[in-house]
């Protein structure tokens, strides 16, 4: 395979890694979007939410929880903004499940940017109560 989160996981690829169990590994992103932006990724490759067991993805969720509040607090972050994209239209660029922490500071330049704030308008309420119908009947 050729999965470069794969290879770091491996150790054929440095990275800085700040955490790891026999599930999780957790290391900066290397085009950090503000200091501390790290990457959580389980170490069994699965491609996307769509893949990824429920077990795994709730270790990632506690993991990115009790990270979140050490970024908080050790670099005294404002606020933190975890995301996640599934397939490339979503903007996924590496196809392993990974998970984005963030951490947002007052005066970070990014409070405009539309990668990290979507403002869109108001839907139509008909629309959205059609759309409710549709999510539930899958």
């Amino acid at each position: 395979m050729d999965c470069i989160f794969c290879k770091i996981i491996k150790g054929e690829i440095p990275c800085f890694k700040i955490f790891e169990d026999k599930t999780v590994f957790v290391f900066l992103d290397v085009s950090p979007i503000t200091l501390g932006h790290c990457l959580i990724i389980p170490k069994t490759h699965f491609e996307n939410i769509f893949d990824i067991n429920d077990s795994d993805l709730q270790k990632i969720i506690v993991v990115a929880k009790k990270l979140s509040e050490k970024i908080k607090n050790n670099l005294r972050a404002d606020g933190i903004r975890i995301s996640q994209s599934n397939g490339k239209a979503a903007g996924q660029d590496i196809m392993h499940f990974h998970l984005h922490i963030i951490p947002r500071y007052k005066n970070d330049g990014f409070s405009n940017n539309p990668a990290l704030t979507i403002h869109s308008p108001k839907a139509d309420f008909k629309e959205l109560k059609e759309l409710v119908k549709k999510i539930q009947s899958l």
